[in-house]
């Protein structure tokens, strides 16, 4: 009896020792699904580009200026250009209102219907195309932003009253730069 218990540890041992070995995945994903996702996300960007061109190209009257950032913006009160008044850079606080409307001219949120809103740049959270909006507007100035959808809220909207893949105009007016100098 003492050599089958000494048998079965010995050869416990053993198959408790074995190094262990990479388990595979049941099933293997082609990336199909990535690659329908990219291309519905495609379309979905050229239909929204296409919308926003086509309403530039029906005012006339207005200058948009296309960003860097994949939005377009147009000075509805601009400062006039001075070297005292400066655009906002990284950690300084600004402080500005602003109200959403869809495309087609539509309220979202009405102006004043937010709480002016002060902001740490590029150290809180903001959608995109904001954080980015922002670096371009000095102190006194309104500027309305046209962003496609993936710019503003995305795929998940605000959670309220922005749906999904919404393309959005915003209107924002900045009050006032603090810089992050003059702070400590």
């Amino acid at each position: 009896m003492k050599k089958l218990i000494f048998s079965f540890l010995i050869i416990s041992a053993a198959i408790s020792c074995k190094s262990p070995e990479a388990r595979y995945p049941v099933s293997q994903n082609s990336g199909s699904y990535i690659n329908e996702s990219v291309t519905r996300n495609k379309k979905l960007l050229a239909q929204e580009e296409s919308l926003i061109k086509e309403i530039i190209a029906e005012d006339s009257t207005t200058n948009y200026i296309a960003s860097n950032g994949g939005f377009w913006y147009f000075y509805n009160k601009k400062v006039a250009d001075s070297v005292s008044t400066k655009k906002p850079e990284f950690g300084d606080i600004v402080s500005f209102d602003y109200h959403i409307k869809t495309l087609d001219d539509q309220t979202i949120y009405a102006e004043g219907e937010k709480p002016t809103k002060e902001y740490a740049i590029d150290q809180e959270n903001l959608f995109s195309g904001l954080r980015n909006g922002l670096k371009l507007i000095k102190a006194g100035e309104t500027v309305t932003f046209l962003f496609p959808s993936y710019k503003a809220f995305g795929y998940y909207g605000d959670k309220d009253r922005i749906g999904t893949n919404i393309p959005i105009k915003t209107t924002v007016t900045l009050h006032s730069i603090q810089e992050i100098d003059s702070i400590n």
